[in-house]
């Protein structure tokens, strides 16, 4: 199997078919969690789908043969990222959900090489150049454009959906970019079954706590909506991105990744029927445009 490091990888026809899945997961949670909402409340659902997907993970790792055991000076940075890039994503997303529909929190959800580079900066001195700060500040602009577009009154309605859903991407990144400060050795999906169990635990607890979901309030749909979280997103999504960095170069991968939320939006506008016109058009290839530039400078 050839290293992603390897630039003169070929670009695997299996790696792409896995890079597909991982995006067609990650892209339908936004619509099937906005529509989770009207029976279910946000921490509770993403907490408990996490911690039941991460159980599943930890059985798909023992049955691959990787360990779980993780070492002792690991365990500290382990939970900081864990927190930061699941945890945080898991229930800033949920609660901006409430505010904002599935394709703004979306498009709003591929500003994170946005705050990825910001954040590099400072923390392991990668300056950003020009190139990438211009398609950084057009992606910037897109998302801008996205929420604003609709007069003032309608953005001021909004403001709590987009400060959870900013808080949400910048937590990803300053875990992203920890991971990069501190490597965490260990296994992919051992790995990642830490990570969702780690990150999904304190939002399932706090959740069961405040919110005190009913087990009765799920329809069908509902119930539906959990198992698509917890097997799809938490499980078979990981397990195929992981796939799927073990047979592309990793600009390919990320490049990939931008699928998630064009995806994202179109599925909005399909199960929910979400407005999509010329506004949210402009927006998301704008937003997608500056985020390409970004990674290719």
């Amino acid at each position: 199997m050839q290293s992603i490091a390897d630039g003169r990888a070929r670009i695997s026809p299996l790696g792409l078919l896995f890079l597909t899945i991982t995006s067609l997961g990650w892209g339908l949670n936004f619509p099937i969690m906005k529509n989770l909402l009207s029976e279910w409340p946000p921490l509770s659902s993403r907490g408990l789908c996490g911690v039941v997907g991460a159980g599943l993970l930890a059985l798909i790792a023992v049955t691959k043969g990787q360990k779980l055991q993780v070492p002792v000076k690991m365990r500290g940075r382990l939970l900081l990222v864990s927190l930061l890039s699941l945890g945080g994503w898991i229930a800033f997303l949920g609660l901006a959900l409430l505010w904002l529909n599935a394709s703004e929190a979306a498009v709003i959800g591929t500003s994170v090489p946005i705050w990825v580079a910001l954040l590099a900066w400072p923390i392991l001195g990668e300056r950003v150049s020009p190139g990438r700060a211009t398609g950084l500040a057009i992606a910037l602009c897109g998302i801008t454009f996205l929420i604003g577009g609709n007069g003032f009154d309608a953005s001021l309605e909004k403001l709590p959906g987009l400060l959870f859903a900013i808080a949400g991407v910048i937590s990803v990144a300053l875990g992203t970019v920890l991971t990069k400060h501190f490597p965490l050795a260990m296994p992919p999906v051992s790995l990642a079954a830490w990570q969702i169990g780690l990150g999904c635990l304190p939002i399932a607890v706090v959740g069961l706590a405040v919110e005190q979901p009913q087990l009765s309030a799920l329809s069908s749909v509902g119930w539906a909506s959990m198992l698509y979280m917890t097997v799809i997103l938490f499980c078979v999504s990981y397990v195929c991105w992981f796939a799927a960095l073990e047979r592309l170069p990793a600009a390919t991968a990320s490049i990939g990744t931008l699928m998630v939320p064009a995806i994202g939006v179109v599925a909005s506008v399909a199960m929910l029927h979400e407005p999509f016109g010329l506004r949210e058009i402009a927006a998301l290839a704008v937003t997608l445009g500056g985020i390409a530039l970004a990674m290719r400078s």
